[in-house]
């Protein structure tokens, strides 16, 4: 399987920068994802820290 190339810190700002109510199309287009791959994101780990990611994993 191909690894992603966001780590885990990489992730977690991004959702965060969505959290602080900047547009999540802006953010995305930033970080260059698709709206889907962030949605994807937010599901799996919405609320959790880098660490957290990490052990789930």
């Amino acid at each position: 399987m191909k690894r992603s190339q966001f780590t885990d810190q990489h992730i977690a700002f991004i959702l965060g920068q969505a959290e602080e109510r900047t547009a999540v199309e802006e953010v995305c287009r930033k970080a260059g994802i698709s709206i889907q791959t962030y949605y994807r994101w937010r599901k799996k780990c919405g609320g959790l820290m880098p660490s957290e990611m990490r052990r789930l994993k």
